[in-house]
């Protein structure tokens, strides 16, 4: 993703339900990750990145920041899989988790330019980036499991991004 690059539209349901629209979450600091609920490898480990992050930031901070994860699988993310996930990982009431049909994920997939599990066809073998947006949807950083994701770079790029 180059600098000028902002928050892609989408339009997905999360595994509750409700609708979430890229445009209503413009107003917060936006952190973005794909996410497989049967991966074993990478998925857990960012999500517990992601949730120890959170929870550095101050309440206050965290009601500025829209953490979301976008399915990977449309066949393995069903809504009970995403919410034993969530729960597993203690990201409830912190993470949206988008999931959709094919149809409905494949676009978003391509506007963020990554591989999903789907078309790898290995629960394990995706496109994981974080990738943090300012306030009005310009992309700001990414950060990569096993490179430089860690609750610490999170939380500083997040409260980055938040002033």
């Amino acid at each position: 993703i180059a600098a000028g690059t902002f928050l892609p539209r989408f339009s997905l349901r999360n595994y509750t339900g409700e609708l979430v629209r890229s445009e209503s979450l413009r107003r917060k600091v936006v952190l973005v990750t794909f996410l497989e609920s049967k991966c074993e490898e990478a998925c857990p480990v960012i999500a517990a990145q992601i949730a120890q992050g959170l929870a550095l930031l101050t309440a206050a901070e965290r009601r500025r920041v829209a953490a979301v994860a976008v399915s990977t699988h449309p066949g393995d993310d069903t809504p009970r899989n995403v919410r034993a996930f969530v729960r597993r990982h203690r990201l409830v009431g912190r993470l949206d988790y988008l999931i959709g049909s094919e149809r409905e994920l494949r676009p978003v997939w391509r506007k963020f330019h990554i591989l999903s599990a789907l078309e790898s066809g290995d629960a394990d073998t995706h496109s994981a980036p974080v990738r943090v947006f300012e306030p009005g949807g310009e992309w700001v950083t990414t950060l990569h499991p096993g490179v430089d994701l860690t609750p610490q770079n999170l939380a500083h790029d997040l409260r980055e991004a938040l002033s």
